[in-house]
């Protein structure tokens, strides 16, 4: 299965992989009118980890044996059958924040918004992931076997 992994040493934290996260899942799918029209802007499904002189991104690993799905009380979190990626059903989440307690990564943010979980979902709308495809220095790569 294809993953998102990030090249540290080449990422300047400059979270344009957050900003075009947010268009990506955003009504508008445009920047401006994602940050300037849409009231209900989704929280972003990567995070940006900064400790200078690091930096890094930081997403879902889509866990093989996902303690998100299991903790899940509503059954929101599940792996795509297709792509093998662990999605959120946004119309099953109900914010309890459960996935968010047992991600021992850290990778499932709180949407307060929309008050559901927020977890990188490899873009599988469009196919590939806005963060990679918008990454100015290429410090993030969609493959399957790593860096």
């Amino acid at each position: 299965m294809k993953k998102v992994y990030a090249k540290e040493e080449v990422c300047v934290g400059c979270k344009l992989c957050e900003v075009y996260c947010i268009t990506s899942h955003s009504k508008y799918k445009d920047v401006l009118k994602a940050y300037k029209l849409d009231s209900t802007r989704p929280a972003p499904k990567i995070i940006v980890e900064e400790e200078r002189p690091i930096s890094f991104s930081l997403q879902c690993r889509h866990c093989d044996d996902a303690p998100c799905v299991k903790a899940c009380i509503t059954g929101a979190m599940q792996r795509n059958p297709e792509t093998g990626a662990i999605i959120c059903d946004t119309d099953k989440c109900v914010g309890c924040w459960t996935c968010v307690l047992v991600c021992s990564f850290g990778a499932i943010v709180r949407d307060l918004n929309n008050k559901i979980a927020s977890k990188c979902d490899l873009c599988s709308e469009t196919g590939e992931p806005a963060c990679v495809k918008n990454c100015p220095n290429e410090a993030l790569v969609f493959s399957e076997g790593g860096i």
